[in-house]
């Protein structure tokens, strides 16, 4: 990832309007900004949340608060918990979601 031509800007995530995307269960809301390509967000899962799809887009993934069970393909699990990250290329490892508690994440992608 190369960051170009973003000048230097603070961002209130409680100011960002949340869309809501709906998972196989439960809902997602996302409060995101763009920087180019750069994708940045701020993702607070319901509780029961399992996403709807395999995603093979690449992330940088930090668990702010609850806890987060990522499944890969390949039937590897992992479970974030506050504080923990994970990263993943584009094209690489498919991964799915889930929480049965909640999740806040931050994520650049």
């Amino acid at each position: 990832m190369r960051m170009t031509d973003i000048p230097f800007a603070t961002t209130d995530w409680s100011a960002i309007e949340p869309t809501e995307h709906a998972g196989a269960t439960g809902k997602a809301r996302w409060r995101t900004r763009r920087f180019g390509d750069i994708r940045v967000r701020m993702v607070e899962y319901a509780p029961g949340y399992s996403a709807d799809h395999w995603c093979s887009k690449g992330h940088i993934l930090l668990c702010l608060e609850g806890e987060l069970r990522t499944e890969l393909a390949d039937g590897r699990v992992f479970v974030l918990k506050p504080g923990m990250s994970y990263q993943v290329a584009d094209g690489a490892e498919p991964h799915r979601s889930s929480t049965a508690a909640g999740a806040t994440l931050f994520i650049v992608d």
